[in-house]
């Protein structure tokens, strides 16, 4: 069975963690669905352009954008000028939105706000950081 693929855009910084335990989901046969992950600090380059192009082409190879909101998921970047966004996730989840992307979310914390992208976006949303409640919300997209 091919497996549906998924970009996860989070914060590196402080939400890697859950970035990992996604790929231990994944490398079970039994959850069905594979993501293509990068990041900023990931690309290996400080060029806000390269970093976009690399970004885009995993969005683009993606068809859900799965965001991690964790609690600095809509705090603004220092380069926020010269990404055209409040931050990466902000960013990334505009591109998935004019690449016709099906969006998904999921809080760390109920409180955690969310990225000013995705406020009215029709985002599908998981009722938590599980296995059972994310695969819900990807089929509900």
């Amino acid at each position: 069975m091919k497996k549906t693929p998924v970009c996860i855009s989070y914060d590196h910084e402080n939400d890697k963690n859950y970035r990992y335990i996604l790929e231990a989901w994944d490398a079970n046969p039994e959850f069905d669905f594979e993501f293509n992950n990068e990041t900023p600090n990931e690309i290996n380059s400080d060029s806000i352009s390269r970093i976009k192009a690399g970004l885009t082409i995993k969005i683009k190879l993606a068809d859900y954008l799965l965001v991690i909101v964790g609690k600095y998921a809509n705090q603004k970047h220092k380069n926020s000028g010269l990404i055209g966004a409040k931050n990466w996730i902000n960013w990334e989840i505009y591109k998935a939105k004019e690449l016709r992307k099906q969006l998904v979310g999921v809080k760390l914390d109920k409180s955690n706000e969310s990225p000013d992208e995705l406020l009215g976006s029709g985002t599908q949303w998981a009722m938590s950081f599980t296995r059972d409640s994310i695969i819900e919300a990807l089929h509900r997209a």
